[in-house]
């Protein structure tokens, strides 16, 4: 790599590794539509046996500094289906920022019917970030630049969300806010014109709102449309518009259109009734895509409750 793109691809790294701090922190990884939990506590204990998943994403291949991302996640019902349960360990790294993050999840479910097809769930999610910045290790053009001249050691930093989740057979609707609040006082920077001059603390509000549906198209092919829509108020609106259709009740294939970002191709494989395994890529859409070769996401999931999982179709969502 020569000097001339060394610099721009550092100049990208910083931008997305110093100015996400006060825009996009809540990772988000291209197989939600797979597991609920990751953007929304109160899908925690949906379905009648727990599961477990785990996930790694590379994102921007090739590009240096870019996000890497590693989640594990369990969740089930408890008492009857009345209550969910659920956890979430996450390690995430841009550039030279790190965090490692856990989070309890529990929900309340409520039957809007005497068959307990229609179910409105409310979830809450509390837990903390450990979280580490070395700016002071930061190439940078400006050595007297104030804020890449501090460190930030592994800060505790308290976490609370919330979300509500309508859910039957085949329709979902979902509201959630992951950070509700967050005590990150102790992650303010002082100085730079890139937060204006003023104190700025990392963690902000995000909202996500996502729903879907299922269609039978025949008796071995489902399709499976659905969006996500993501705010946060530093940043442009995103939304994702998805496709997935499960063949032979085995495969799912998909794609998705990530507003201004990307182009998603999805495959999720039911290996077993038990144990699903699924990959995304994504095509960046952005100048990025210059100097990456996109990102990569790999994820396994596991369903306990042998029994239960035979009396039931594929889970749908």
């Amino acid at each position: 790599m020569n000097v001339e793109m060394r610099k721009i691809v550092i100049s990208i790294g910083l931008v997305f590794g110093v100015g996400l701090l006060s825009a996009q922190q809540e990772i988000m990884v291209s197989q939600y539509m797979f597991n609920g939990l990751f953007i929304n506590p109160a899908y925690s204990g949906t379905h009648k046996y727990w599961e477990a998943t785990a996930l790694h994403r590379s994102q921007w291949v090739n590009l240096q500094g870019a996000p890497t991302s590693q989640m594990l996640a369990i969740d089930g019902p408890l008492m009857d289906e009345k209550l969910g349960l659920g956890a979430i360990v996450i390690h995430d790294k841009i550039g030279d920022t790190e965090q490692f993050e856990f989070s309890a999840n529990g929900s309340y479910h409520l039957n809007l019917d005497s068959e307990r097809k229609n179910r409105l769930s409310f979830g809450i999610r509390a837990g903390f970030t450990n979280y580490t910045a070395r700016l002071d290790e930061t190439f940078v053009f400006d050595e007297d630049d104030p804020v890449f001249n501090q460190r930030i050691d592994h800060k505790f930093v308290p976490k609370i969300g919330a979300g509500v989740y309508f859910y039957s057979e085949k329709f979902f609707a979902g509201l959630s806010i992951p950070t509700l609040y967050a005590g990150d006082d102790a992650l303010s920077l002082k100085g730079d014109s890139i937060f204006n001059g003023t104190d700025k603390t990392y963690f902000e509000n995000h909202w996500f709102f996502n729903t879907g549906y299922v269609f039978s198209l025949s008796e071995n092919l489902i399709l499976k449309p659905s969006i996500l829509v993501k705010y946060q108020a530093a940043a442009p609106l995103e939304v994702d518009i998805n496709a997935n259709f499960l063949i032979y009740k085995r495969v799912w294939v998909g794609a998705s259109y990530r507003t201004n970002d990307a182009i998603i191709g999805i495959v999720e494989v039911n290996i077993t009734p038990q144990i699903r395994v699924g990959y995304a890529y994504d095509l960046t859409l952005t100048d990025i895509s210059n100097y990456s070769s996109g990102s990569h996401e790999v994820m396994i999931g596991y369903n306990f409750g042998k029994e239960v999982i035979k009396m039931k179709s594929p889970r749908y969502f």
